[in-house]
């Protein structure tokens, strides 16, 4: 289905802002850590867990809101969505018991799901098949822009004006975006299946495609669990930054993102060594955040690292399209939202472990306790590059020799 160009550029821009007002939305608990720590009363475990529930929210639903934006279409499914972040974002206002809070959280996970998985569905429905890595590249560069001005310019925003107020703001903006989404994403016909079941059973039953998603999910540390949450506290209380610098350091994370999608992505179709690339990636990345946690960079070390991290998170873009490839091509697309939606799932897995240790060492005023906590990313980060270096190992091609008789 192709639309008039007017309608499908309106669509895209309406899609790819949801997408970046989700990110924001998503590192939103790392500005406002001890704000929500001091109203609700809670343990760094327990705001770990908040933290991460999001993701729990976000995979749980992945793969259901994928059908349905096949099935319904995306007008209705986004609308909903973007509603449901809404209504996630409340309890922080309203609430004085710990447990909306944590609920509301995963409803702006559940609908923050709909945001890439609604840009895939609306770049396939209004652009032609040749334009859409671009389309997508640039609806990924949008979304990380918001999650950079998630960081300074709304600490700054809760400083002038109060975090809860900034809270309602976006929860106005998270309206605002709904009617608009409704009003200039068009209705689509939908499109039924009499197989998903088996085509996700499918998926699922590929021991490649599992292995390859748990070793890119143990490498999403520096992206879903410093940079997301834990990052502007660590730089606050280890390094000694100001609330101002360490808020908008972890942004670098993002910023070099937004240039890493393409420049991974350039480097693996040159020379199709996409698991090479990824095991690269993973390296740096660890070599980066083990000299962090040990205290071995200054603040403009930490900016370039912070960028280095940024361009080898993109790994992730590559190792949805690897786990894609061990698939037969019916079910690539499918495959693509499962990856996304296991490697995602990692992000409880951080948010919690990191808290966990935190608490165990000492809470959040103790600068040894934050140590502890950050170091559980370079372990992991080794542990999936290892993985992926078993991955490349078992993915070559198998050489036959014949002897002489």
């Amino acid at each position: 289905m192709k639309l008039s160009k007017n309608i499908a550029w309106f669509a895209w821009v309406t899609a790819s802002v949801f997408y970046a007002y989700q990110y924001i939305l998503r590192v939103m608990p790392n500005i406002m850590l001890d704000n929500i720590v001091q109203q609700f009363h809670i343990t760094p475990v327990v705001f770990g867990q908040f933290a991460g529930v999001y993701y729990i929210g976000y995979a749980a639903l992945h793969l259901p809101i994928g059908i349905l934006l096949d099935r319904v279409g995306p007008r209705k499914i986004m609308t909903g969505c973007i509603l449901l972040t809404v209504i996630g974002l409340l309890p922080i206002i309203f609430a004085t018991h710990w447990v909306y809070p944590l609920i509301g959280r995963v409803l702006i996970g559940i609908g923050s799901s709909a945001a890439i998985l609604g840009t895939f569905k609306i770049i396939r429905m209004t652009f032609s098949a040749q334009r859409f890595t671009r389309m997508l590249s640039l609806s990924v560069t949008i979304g990380l822009i918001g999650a950079i001005y998630g960081g300074g310019p709304v600490s700054y925003m809760c400083h002038l004006l109060g975090y809860k107020a900034v809270v309602a703001i976006f929860a106005c903006l998270g309206l605002i975006l709904a009617a608009l989404t409704y009003s200039l994403v068009p209705e689509i016909e939908a499109i039924k299946s009499k197989s998903v079941l088996a085509d996700i059973k499918m998926v699922l039953k590929n021991h490649r495609v599992v292995f390859t998603c748990i070793a890119a999910g143990f490498m999403v540390g520096p992206l879903e669990g410093f940079a997301d949450v834990w990052g502007s506290s660590f730089l606050e209380h280890v390094y000694g930054f100001s609330n101002k610098t360490a808020s908008y350091l972890p942004s670098m994370i993002f910023f070099g993102m937004c240039f890493g999608a393409p420049f991974l992505s350039l480097i693996a179709e040159r020379t199709g060594r996409y698991l090479g690339v990824i095991i690269a990636a993973g390296s740096i990345m660890f070599a980066i955040f083990l000299a962090l946690v040990l205290q071995l960079l200054s603040a403009g070390s930490i900016t370039i690292g912070f960028l280095l991290v940024g361009v080898c998170s993109a790994y992730q873009i590559l190792a949805i399209y690897k786990a894609s490839t061990y698939v037969p091509d019916h079910v690539a697309g499918l495959t693509t939202a499962v990856a996304n939606m296991l490697i995602m799932s990692f992000g409880y897995v951080f948010h919690t472990g990191i808290g966990v240790i935190v608490d165990l060492y000492g809470g959040i005023q103790s600068t040894q306790a934050f140590i502890y906590g950050i170091g559980f990313i370079p372990v992991t980060l080794a542990i999936g590059t290892l993985g992926f270096a078993w991955v490349a190992y078992n993915d070559r091609p198998i050489v036959k020799v014949q002897f002489d008789s």
